[in-house]
Formats: C-alpha cells, sequence, structure tokens
C-alpha cells in the first residue's frame, strides 16, 4: 500500500446524498478479486448511456455527457467530494477499489456508510468527514470554478482550500498511522516477521510430530 502524507489535486463534486456501493460499481462487475481494473466502470450506469458489462471496450461505449467525471474540467481529479451516507448499500469492497483505481485518493462527505469507511482505509483511500455547510461550500466552488483544487494534509489532518481557510478533520490514529506508513493488514503483520519465525521454529522443536505429515508428502 502506498503510502499518503499529502495531497494536492483537482476535485470533482458530485452532489447527491446516498450514493450506494451498487451505484459506484454495479453487480455485474463484481467477478474479479484483483483490485485493479473497475476504475473504467465507476459509476458505471450515470457514466454512460448504454448497459455496461464485463469485457465490453469502454472506449466504444456513448459517455453521458450531463455526468460530472465525463466533463473536461473534472478530468485527473484526485478528491471526490460529496453528499451524506457516501457508501451505504452493500458492503461490496470492490466499491472503494474502483473510485482508488479511477484515481481517487481522497473522498470527502458529511457522512459515510461504516463498512465502506472502513473498506477505504484498508487499500489506502482516504476517507475524510467535513460538516455538511462546509461540504456544500466545496461542492458549490468546484460546480463554479475551473479545476478547483484542494490540499490534503494528512499529519496536521487539516483541509486546506484556495482562499487560504483550513478545515481540520478527525482520524483514528492507528488508521492515520497506517495511512502515513503504507500499512495494510499483510504489512502489518510482516513488521513481526522475525517473532512469527521465531515462533514457527519453536513450536517445530516443542511440537515435532505436528510436521511429520509434512515431511512425509515432501519425500
Amino acid at each position: 500500500m502506498k503510502k499518503f502524507e499529502q495531497l494536492r489535486g483537482i476535485v470533482a463534486p458530485l452532489d447527491r446524498a446516498n450514493v450506494d456501493t451498487d451505484a459506484i460499481i454495479p453487480k455485474q462487475f463484481l467477478k474479479s478479486i484483483k483490485r485493479s481494473g473497475f476504475g473504467q466502470n465507476l459509476f458505471d450506469e450515470w457514466r454512460y448511456l448504454d448497459y455496461g458489462e464485463p469485457g465490453k471496450d469502454t472506449a466504444l461505449r456513448q459517455l453521458n455527457p450531463d455526468f460530472i467525471l465525463n466533463q473536461p474540467c473534472y478530468q485527473g481529479a484526485r478528491i471526490l467530494v460529496a453528499r451524506d451516507n457516501f457508501g451505504c448499500g452493500s458492503s461490496r469492497e470492490h466499491a472503494p477499489w474502483a473510485l482508488q483505481d479511477y484515481g481517487f485518493a481522497v473522498i470527502i462527505a458529511p457522512s459515510f456508510a461504516d463498512i465502506f469507511y472502513n473498506n477505504c482505509f484498508k487499500i489506502g483511500l482516504l476517507p475524510i468527514v467535513l460538516e455538511a455547510s462546509i461540504v456544500d461550500r466545496l461542492i458549490k466552488d468546484a460546480l463554479t470554478v475551473d479545476g478547483y483544487q484542494l490540499e490534503i494534509n494528512l499529519e496536521a489532518q487539516t483541509v486546506a482550500i484556495p482562499s487560504g481557510e483550513v478545515y481540520r478533520f478527525e482520524v483514528d490514529p492507528f488508521r492515520k498511522h497506517c495511512l502515513l506508513n503504507g500499512l495494510d493488514e499483510i504489512g502489518l503483520t510482516l513488521q513481526h516477521a522475525d517473532k512469527i519465525r521465531e515462533f514457527e521454529m519453536k513450536r517445530r522443536n516443542e511440537q515435532p510430530w505436528l510436521f511429520l505429515q509434512q515431511k512425509m508428502k515432501a519425500g
């Protein structure tokens, strides 16, 4: 998992509440357990005018010109700002995978569905909770100012807007530590690799009968 420390990026405003995970990545695309390849079908039913299916070449599909991500000024956006209860619905891990694969590194909303919120941290995607009035301002500014950008500082836990104003957000200290150091669950485990090997050697010496079958298979 990549470290997350600071980010300055273009904002894409998604002026919708209760965006569920089926809207983020429709169910027909949940046929892979790889984390890559889902970005092209992010918000599929809103981005395209035809029905999307796995393996369908998105370059040949007709884009919906009214959808925010299809507008030229939001290309390359790294920050998504949305309304209340973002990520509600089913608990599919593919939703944060799709957002990250598309290019988003930060999601800002007044509230998130709990499971979606937790899943974001597991892959290094930063969900930020800000007051509804602040989110309202961010969305309005991003809709009216081309190339509107925010600066995110995880260490300081701040969101800075172009005017110079700074908003502070809360984040669990352990999750913050993991993001700053690029540690997912596997990375956390590997920090104790020496102790794990030590335990396995001790166990093998104290209970050798447990490994007899393994030796027989190897022989």
